[in-house]
């Protein structure tokens, strides 16, 4: 006859807090990491992953000299916490989402800085959303492009504002600001003293420049092609930074130069002949699983940017 687990049926609270210690342990590598994430001792957290293998009568890890791993059936356990606890939290999101109010975390991502204008309008967006849902617990960071995508695909961010350079299946975009983008070189640059007649584009060809770090669109590639690449930066502050330090030329928005254009600390060069256009793009998952939290953030980028809603 087999071994039977002694874990009911129904599965209690107590096993899910010890499935809940048995991830921590996992995720942190070992007891002795764990201690500070689950705010107790090694020797508690033993005495808890025992009770656990006692009641799945499963050994799960072995520890000692040789350090901390996962069994067998540990490495399934592991990957079935995993299953159970996403869907608890899939089953709580339903629940909120059948609410009028709603609660928990709503995440906004940014790709770049916000320059004025845009902290002005997020600002408004922000405060659309405050007056209709206070509870909310609203986080707004920055983080890198693909990395933003894939908080989006995975539920862990509800809109993302990305440059339009490329369309993600799962994902829809709306463009929210669009703006001309200039090829710029530094007061510290040769070409800073010399008139756009002066500068061929034979000597553009030949000087150091700026890639965005991304692909961007059709217009923008086919400037990128007379220019020689041989620095890369995506967010826009970095590339300023890059462009400031005299060895670069590369492009930035309008926006972004206001400033420095004003204090002669840069020009831009040839140009409308040299510009493209730079899009904003609001970015939400086609089928969020927090669709009301979505749906809020849509009508507020919507009011407050003045768009009529639809999306590609």
């Amino acid at each position: 006859m087999s071994k039977q687990s002694i874990i009911p049926k129904a599965i209690t609270e107590y096993d899910l807090r010890l499935l809940r210690i048995f991830r921590t342990v996992v995720e942190h590598g070992g007891f002795a990491a764990a201690e500070n994430e689950l705010g107790v001792t090694r020797s508690t957290i033993s005495v808890h992953m025992s009770n656990l293998e006692s009641r799945m009568k499963l050994k799960l890890c072995s520890r000692g000299r040789g350090g901390f791993a996962l069994t067998e059936a540990g490495q399934a356990v592991y990957h079935a916490c995993i299953e159970l606890f996403d869907s608890l939290n899939d089953f709580s999101m339903f629940v909120n989402n059948l609410g009028e109010e709603l609660i928990g975390e709503l995440v906004i991502l940014c790709a770049d800085q916000l320059d004025h204008g845009m902290q002005q309008k997020l600002a408004e967006v922000i405060a659309y959303i405050h007056e209709r849902q206070p509870q909310l617990h609203l986080i707004l960071d920055g983080e890198a492009l693909h990395q933003i995508e894939k908080s989006l695909l995975q539920d862990k961010a509800h809109v993302g504002l990305l440059p339009s350079y490329q369309q993600i299946q799962g994902l829809n975009y709306q463009t929210i600001f669009s703006e001309p983008i200039y090829l710029c070189c530094s007061a510290k640059h040769p070409y800073f003293h010399l008139s756009d007649e002066e500068i061929s584009a034979e000597m553009l060809a030949k000087t150091p420049s700026i890639h965005p770090g991304v692909d961007i669109d059709p217009e923008g590639r086919e400037q990128l092609k007379r220019l020689n690449l041989s620095a890369k930066a995506y967010q826009f502050d970095t590339r300023k930074t890059l462009i400031l330090s005299g060895c670069y030329i590369g492009y930035l928005p309008l926006s972004y130069i206001q400033q420095e254009l004003k204090t002669k600390q840069i020009k831009i060069i040839h140009g409308e002949a040299a510009s493209y256009r730079f899009n904003l793009s609001m970015v939400v998952k086609q089928s969020a699983r927090e669709s009301a939290k979505v749906e809020l953030l849509t009508q507020a980028f919507n009011e407050v940017f003045g768009l009529d809603g639809q999306r590609g």
